[in-house]
């Protein structure tokens, strides 16, 4: 039997850092080096941040020669649209309210 996560895919997505880590991935697997190139902040903090992301089985790493390679693992994030999902049906209805006072400010 497995252990749960550390931290769930909604902690791993909340931090802005993360996010952009997970897009980042999304384009092509990359090295620490290569991931850190897009941030201003330490290597220390780049490590970090992957493994909550790791933790969240958002990520996986391989070692390549003596660097780590991290891919996106996206299968996590089914969750996440799941839970959207279920409030579109709110924003549908604002957007059509909306789209109804707009068309009604328009006739008169």
């Amino acid at each position: 039997m497995s252990a749960a996560p550390k931290h769930d895919v909604y902690q791993a997505i909340a931090d802005s850092s993360r996010r952009e880590m997970l897009m980042l991935l999304a384009k092509k697997d990359a090295s620490i080096k290569e991931i850190s190139e897009h941030f201003s902040i330490s290597r220390t903090a780049i490590v970090k941040h992957l493994n909550v992301l790791s933790d969240a089985n958002l990520v996986s790493d391989r070692k390549v020669g003596r660097s780590k390679i991290y891919s996106l693992q996206p299968e996590q994030l089914a969750e996440v649209r799941e839970w959207v999902s279920y409030f579109e049906q709110f924003w549908d209805n604002k957007l059509s309210m909306l789209r109804h006072m707009v068309e009604e400010n328009v006739k008169e």
